[in-house]
């Protein structure tokens, strides 16, 4: 996003609504920080600009930036996904899809939510970190695409210092992983500039219960009880 300088007259109209802080005023003048954008359009859809002065420049149209409106902005679409936001409805559909099987755990690492934003840097130290250990990164996820064709977990160079709102990181891991792999993560996360939410997909047993909460607390790890269920009234298409 960028600001039309000859137009904008200075009201300060626009700053609150940038969710990751990069619009500021200088010589009587509002600017957006270019590299800090995340090509939301928040700013613009707000509405509140009296001068109509915020606009989407062409360049925010082309590869590798382009990758940040897809991430930031939810009524853009992933064009190689056709799926829009985030691009992953992650377990919400799991009743059909079964991404995540029985004897296995989804891990949903969201990067940069709420209002901090991530730049692929901080997420290719995870991607790195989780193909060192032999765990498979989820392919129908947009992240998935920016990433080199090996198996390094390395991501493109033209994308590795883009910046986006957040962004879905989804592995797959066999329950006897669990702990060594967050053993793994949690350092990791520590180390980021930026924040991330994790959340853990697990299938219910016979007795309608997760066994694994009972694991994470023996990890010193707290659940919130505020989940998502899938009731799984979709019709199956993979148990």
């Amino acid at each position: 996003m960028k600001i039309n300088e000859e137009l904008c007259i200075g009201c300060k109209q626009c700053v609150p609504y940038c969710p990751v802080g990069c619009i500021a005023t200088k010589g009587g003048k509002v600017y957006i920080n270019h590299d800090e954008c995340v090509d939301c359009g928040v700013c613009k859809r707000a509405n509140v600009c009296p001068k109509d002065a915020i606009y989407m420049p062409a360049e925010c149209y082309e590869y590798p930036r382009a990758i940040r409106m897809q991430f930031s902005d939810p009524g853009i679409q992933h064009p190689n996904l056709r799926a829009w936001g985030r691009g992953t409805e992650e377990a919400k559909t799991n009743d059909v899809t079964a991404k995540f099987k029985r004897g296995e755990y989804g891990l949903l690492l969201e990067f940069g939510r709420p209002g901090t934003g991530t730049r692929l840097s901080e997420i290719e130290k995870v991607t790195l970190a989780m193909r060192g250990m032999g765990i498979p990164i989820i392919k129908d996820n947009p992240l998935y695409g920016l990433l080199e064709p090996d198996i390094s977990g390395k991501f493109k160079p033209e994308y590795v210092n883009e910046k986006v709102l957040s962004a879905i990181l989804e592995l797959v891991i066999t329950e006897d992983k669990l702990e060594e792999t967050l053993n793994k993560l949690f350092p990791i996360f520590k180390s980021l500039n930026t924040v991330v939410s994790v959340g853990l997909v697990s299938r219910f047993d016979d007795n309608a219960e997760l066994p694994v909460v009972k694991k994470l607390k023996k990890l010193g790890i707290e659940v919130r009880p505020n989940a998502k269920i899938n009731v799984g009234l979709g019709r199956p298409l993979i148990d």
